[in-house]
């Protein structure tokens, strides 16, 4: 087990103190132990390579079994936007059936892999970090299948209230496109702040199964009912980090766009090639970044937890 971090120190002796100020230590902590952080990326491009070659590989294979010529996406322009939209569902009819026909046999396979290598790797960096946790891969792999069951159906049942919102307003003899724009964007608001809410849950359930040793529903409950009793006032901080953690991901995102345009300027001496690696290897260093963020706040939350359960 490692020593006490200075995180918990702080939280300890130190009074109440806000989230994000124990956080930066835990930060401190995951970038000393760069195993963590190699860990999280072996387990996710180990699984994740492959996953989207076998995704270009279905795509390339769909592509030339159907043609696209008739449909005028090799046309496509928003300039007349009625236009686009016949074009988009031209081609969308014809993508679809054998989209559908890969999908059914291709989404559980990824689904079951990903559970598998999330709960498996996953346990695996934790145990890393502290070997006094308890080693329940399996129940983690369950709890992150069971994630990815309640998100895919968040966005079958997204498509849904868009489907019946356009049913609604534009299957009419004059189509209401405001009307529709509205009801989209409510309802994606509305799937969007369930998802949140259901997402924190799943979130938690696994780190509390670890370390209080809770069954899959006990675990479940527990993140129902977080930051009652003695832990109380812990998932305040847990927000606080959380948003905190959001803002740094925007921040990313937004460097990852800066450094993929700064070739820009020297378009005539950087394209084709030089360019594509250019952007690969912004994107693979955007990806370690967010991987480190991850795991840092996983280890945060355990931090927070020992302390608050030292307090009480």
């Amino acid at each position: 087990m490692p020593t006490p971090s200075q995180s918990e120190q702080v939280f300890l002796h130190a009074g109440p103190v806000r989230g994000t100020q124990s956080f930066l230590n835990t930060l401190t902590h995951c970038w000393k132990t760069s195993s963590l952080l190699g860990l999280e990326l072996l387990w996710r491009w180990g699984l994740g390579v492959p996953m989207l070659a076998l995704l270009a590989w279905e795509t390339r294979k769909i592509l030339a079994s159907v043609s696209l010529a008739h449909t005028g996406i090799y046309q496509f322009s928003l300039i007349d936007t009625v236009t686009a939209a016949q074009i988009l569902s031209a081609t969308i009819d014809v993508l679809l059936p054998p989209v559908r026909e890969v999908a059914r046999w291709l989404l559980p396979v990824l689904a079951v892999a990903w559970a598998l290598a999330s709960g498996l790797g996953r346990s695996l960096v934790l145990r890393r970090y502290d070997r006094t946790l308890r080693p329940r891969p399996w129940m983690m792999v369950g709890l992150q299948l069971l994630r990815i069951v309640t998100l895919g159906g968040s966005f079958a049942v997204w498509f849904l209230c868009l489907h019946w919102a356009a049913w609604s307003s534009l299957s009419g003899p004059v189509p209401n496109l405001v009307r529709y724009f509205i009801q989209a964007i409510f309802l994606s608001l509305g799937i969007f702040c369930f998802w949140a809410v259901v997402s924190w849950v799943f979130s938690i359930a696994p780190l509390l199964a670890l370390l209080e040793g809770t069954g899959m529903v006990a675990s479940l409950r527990a993140s129902v009912r977080f930051g009652h009793g003695s832990l109380r006032g812990l998932r305040s901080k847990l927000v606080e980090i959380n948003l905190v953690l959001g803002i740094v991901k925007l921040a990313l995102i937004v460097l990852a766009m800066v450094f993929c345009a700064t070739p820009v300027p020297f378009k005539e001496e950087i394209n084709g090639n030089a360019l594509y690696g250019w952007w690969a290897f912004v994107t693979v260093l955007y990806f370690a970044a967010s991987d480190f963020f991850q795991v840092a706040r996983l280890v945060g939350f355990i931090e927070l937890w020992r302390s608050r359960r030292e307090q009480a």
